[in-house]
């Protein structure tokens, strides 16, 4: 069993930057898939970013790309999401998830039913 525990959300105006962080505990995730999520009031919860299980691969949404990135430190056990760049539309709940995939790949996951564990959340809020 993993736990996570996202930290690092806040107010910002827009243009500004944050440093998401997801602490893991129970496990080590240097070998877990993780990814970001993120979900606004009234709306779907969807997908941001995800890291591959060993590290190599990356994949984001197309409105994200090129102002987020998401990383890993493995002596830490913990994944960040940095964001730059912020826009209004960014405001939502950000959630880091995980997985054990089933072949130590490449390979990242974008959709919500390939991620077993789930940490509880972080606002972000990004004013005008």
């Amino acid at each position: 069993q993993v736990q996570l525990v996202e930290s690092g959300g806040g107010l910002v105006q827009a243009g500004g930057s944050l440093r998401l962080s997801c602490a893991a505990s129970g496990r080590t995730i240097s070998r877990y898939a993780m990814g970001w999520f993120r979900q606004a009031p009234g709306k779907e919860r969807e997908f941001v970013a995800a890291l591959s299980s060993n590290g190599g691969n990356t994949g984001y949404a197309d409105s994200v790309k090129g102002r987020f990135t998401i990383s890993r430190d493995n002596a830490k056990n913990t994944v960040y999401l940095q964001m730059n760049s912020l826009k209004p539309e960014d405001t939502a709940v950000y959630y880091c998830a995980s997985t054990i995939p089933p072949v130590y790949s490449g390979t990242y996951y974008t959709n919500r039913e390939n991620y077993a564990y789930w940490g509880q959340g972080t606002q972000v809020t990004v004013s005008s």
